[in-house]
Formats: C-alpha cells, structure tokens, sequence
C-alpha cells in the first residue's frame, strides 16, 4: 500500500501455527482495540491487502503471510506552531522543531507531528528521523532524506558520536557551584511517566554551565543554562536540573507530575536543543548546526508566564 497522509501502512505477519478459521477471526483476535465490526467494514471495503491484493472477508488464513493496512487516524489537537527549516540538502533535513510537537507518529499524536507533517509538507516520502525530541523540548531535529543513508545517520547517534548542546531557563541558585557535571543512575520503567534516580552504576551524565542570570537590580531571578549531555537517558536533563533543585520552567514532570490538557499550549518548557556538531560519516567534513529559537521565558518572561 502507499502512503496515506505522509504515514507508512502497518505491517502484519501472521503466525505459524493454524488456530483460526479466517484471516478475519485472526485480525479480530490480533487486534483487541479494534472493533470487529471495523475490521468487518474494512474487508469490505478492500483496505487490508496481502501480497496478492484486497482480502475477502472469508478468506482462510494463511500462516506466516503478511498484511497491510492503514489504521484509522485518532482526532488530533492541531499543533499552532511552525517547523522552521535550518538546512536542507539531498542527504538531511534539519528544522527546529517546536514545542508541543512530537517527532514521530505515537499514541494520541499522528498527524500533528514533525515526522509527518514534514513528509506531506515538502513531498519527502522517505524521510526519517535520525534521532528524536521530547514531545515538550522544542530545537534542533535532524532527518535523513534517502533511505539508503538512514542507518549511517542514525549510528552517529546511537553512538554517541554527535555532541548535542541544549539551553535551558530555570532559576537561579547563588549558593550552587557551576558549572559541573551531575553523574547518577537514572531509571525509565514501561509504562511509568517519570524517570527516577536510584543508587546503582552510573548510566547518565551531563554538564551544567550557568551561562548568565538576573538577580540583581529588580531581576525576575531566573537563570540561563547550557546542559551538555554525555548519554541519551529519557528526561536525562530534566531529571538532572530537578536533581539540583533547578526544575526547568514549564516542566510539568518534574518535581510534580501535573495534568496538562493536550490543547494547552501555555508555558512551554523552557528547554532547547540548540547545536549539533558531528563528522559526516560519507564525506568526512565536520558540520554543526544551530538553532534559530530562542527561550521565551529568558527573553519575556513577563510573556511567557501570562501566555495564553
């Protein structure tokens, strides 16, 4: 099948052992949050196809076949916000990516992502990301236009091999000692939102460096932070910044978990990938990249705290 709104189809293989009658009673079985009477409607409407074309609703099932098709698109809160192109050539896409947006198609978010729009927007149907953002860190995101140079990209940084600076607001602490560099072990558990430290070896390392503040003469006593993370933990630097008692503005994670609507679109969190610095793997030469954006609670917080 093509792709349906910048979205590759889904991907099924069945399995070897043959325990339903038709393929139908294996989808239905397969996939419990779909509704039969859906799956019913698809058959009829010819949108899941295997190697030979559209299924009939009574076909037999096949073992250790495959099958494709589109899943039905969840209603999505439209993201206000631009990607902002940084660089562009035949091998990578670089944008800054906003806030509120997500890099890839997951859960909630499918649409309304970087991933997707991008795709659709600048007709890049290979387009991948070599890397990726949290849905709140707005910055630098780099994707890899040609599916041949995919893995190259993405080793980079599965490697650690790209050195990724990111700015951040929070406020000031006189009596911390900066800058330095905050080493712990820090656990993601499945289906647990927050990240936590625990004692044990150290998986996650990153340099905090006070880049200036404003404490003096009437100032709001925020302070403007560059983090340098040395590993890729899930909210390694939010998790790092509450750690020392600098939560980042607009954090709704750390130190509390808070509700935040998908359709509030206030106080973002104030943390920006900024720069990214590798050796291109095909033509050797160092290139560095750097974001456009900038913090809107450093340069308004009067702003940023009232925005609606």
């Amino acid at each position: 099948l093509p792709q349906r709104h910048g979205l590759d189809p889904v991907r099924l293989r069945t399995p070897t052992e043959l325990a339903w009658a038709t393929m139908r009673d294996h989808l239905v079985e397969r996939l419990p949050r779909v509704d039969p009477a859906r799956i019913d409607a698809m058959l009829r409407e010819e949108r899941i196809v295997d190697l030979h074309g559209p299924i009939a609703p009574d076909a037999p099932f096949v073992p250790e076949s495959f099958l494709w098709f589109h899943r039905d698109l969840p209603d999505e809160v439209p993201v206000p916000f631009e990607i902002g192109v940084v660089h562009r050539d035949d091998d990578l896409l670089v944008v800054d990516k906003p806030h509120f947006m997500a890099t890839i198609p997951r859960g909630r978010h499918i649409l309304e992502t970087a991933l997707v729009r991008l795709r659709t927007a600048l007709d890049l149907p290979e387009l991948s990301p070599a890397h990726r953002l949290d849905r709140p860190t707005a910055g630098l995101l780099m994707f890899v236009v040609r599916r041949e140079r995919r893995g190259a990209y993405q080793t980079l940084f599965r490697d650690r091999r790209v050195r990724k600076t990111y700015e951040a607001v929070a406020r000031h602490d006189p009596s911390l000692d900066l800058p330095r560099t905050v080493c712990s072990r820090i656990v993601k558990e499945r289906g647990v939102l927050r990240a936590y430290e625990e004692p044990g070896p150290v998986n996650a390392i990153t340099h905090v460096e006070l880049l200036t503040h404003r404490n003096e003469n009437g100032g709001d006593g925020l302070a403007h932070y560059r983090l340098v993370p040395e590993t890729g933990r899930t909210h390694q630097l939010r998790v790092h910044m509450n750690g020392l008692g600098l939560p980042i503005l607009g954090d709704s994670f750390y130190p509390e978990l808070t509700d935040k609507p998908l359709d509030d679109f206030r106080r973002p969190l104030q943390l920006l990938a900024s720069t990214l610095e590798f050796r291109d793997p095909f033509h050797g030469t160092l290139r560095r990249f750097t974001t456009r954006l900038q913090l809107q609670a450093w340069t308004s917080y009067e702003d940023w705290k009232g925005r609606t």
